[in-house]
Order: structure tokens, then sequence, then C-alpha cells
């Protein structure tokens, strides 16, 4: 009986040395445990931290090709409004009036004519005769002869009715001109023309 009781005694000690082995095995599965589950853990939270970003991005890019093609298409309606608006001025701006030709320099010459219509204005370029007409540059007349040379004021006329008033100038219906006699030059042969009986200034 003895015997027995001293070998019951030593299986017993045999299992309370086996259970701080077995608890700390089971401790270390459990930690095992713990850090695969944080490691999942972290790993899913960069995975969601990444499709986020990347989600982010192309809706900014998105967002970026929308401002641009919304730009371009504000820029062609006010295009087409501009273009739209130049034919409705020049039509509403058919009667120009303008003024006298303005020499650049002197009296005669070339020079400026300005013209206005409504609230626009626009400059053309003119001359004005340097010899007698210039005083009735925009008036166009029909001329008779010359008369014969006045000997008391050394000049001779001509009247003219009016033919054509051009940009709208005031002209009278018929006046009369005159310019120095000159002396006449004999011609050779075969130059003379044959005179007129009117003409047009």
């Amino acid at each position: 009986m003895d015997v027995k009781r001293e070998r019951e005694r030593e299986r017993e000690r045999e299992r309370e040395a086996m259970r701080p082995a077995q608890t700390s095995l089971e401790k270390h599965k459990e930690q095992q445990r713990d850090h695969t589950e944080r490691v999942e853990q972290d790993t899913r939270l960069q995975h969601r931290i990444v499709f986020t970003a990347i989600r982010m991005r192309n809706t900014f890019s998105i967002a970026i090709v929308l401002l641009v093609v919304l730009t371009f298409t504000v820029e062609a309606s006010m295009k087409k409004k501009e273009k739209g608006k130049e034919p409705k001025a020049e039509v509403e701006c058919s009667e120009w009036q303008y003024g006298k030709c303005v020499p650049n320099s002197g009296d005669c010459g070339t020079g400026i004519r300005e013209g206005t219509c409504n609230e626009q204005t626009k400059k053309t370029k003119c001359k004005v005769p340097c010899n007698w007409k210039k005083d009735f540059g925009d008036c166009k007349y029909k001329f008779g002869r010359w008369a014969e040379c006045d000997m008391t004021t050394g000049t001779r006329s001509r009247s003219g009715t009016l033919k054509k008033a051009l940009f709208n100038a005031e002209c009278q219906t018929a006046i009369k001109v005159s310019k120095p006699c000159t002396q006449k030059t004999p011609k050779p042969k075969g130059g003379e023309k044959k005179k007129g009986k009117g003409k047009e200034n």
C-alpha cells in the first residue's frame, strides 16, 4: 500500500510540474492570435486608406476635366455671340453721314473724310482738287464751253448745272466758275483736237 501511494504522489507531482508549461504554451498561442488579428486589422486599414486616396484622386481628375470643358464651352458661346452681334451693327448703320474732305496739309490734296452712323464713326481717304474745282469737289456739274477771255478781268468763265451730289453734300443747282486767261501757244500740225460741246468736272 505504501508503494502505491508513493507512486500516486509522484504522478501528482509530475502533473503539477507540467501544468505551468501547458499554461505558458496556451498564453503563447493566445499572444500569437492577438498579433495576427492586429496585423490583419492594420492591413485592412491600409487597404482602405489606399482605396480612398485613389478614389479622391480620380474624383479630382474628373473635376479638372469638367472645369476645362466648361471653360472652352463658355469661350465658344461668347465668340458666337460676338459674331452674331457684328452683322446687326452693320445693318443698323446702313445710312452713314459724311462730312467734308479735310486735306492733310494746306487747302487741297489728299485728306481724311469722317463718317458717323448712330454712335459709330469711321474715317476714309479722300482728295480735294487743287484747281478751280476745289470749292465744290463733292458736287458734280455738267459745264458748257469756256467763254472768250474778258480782257478787263483777265479771266474766262463758264456755267454748269448740278448732276450729282456726293456724300450728302449741299450743292447749288447752278454755278458759274472762272479761271485766268492763258495765252495760246501754237501747236504742231496734226496735234489739234476737236472742241467738245460740253464737259463735266
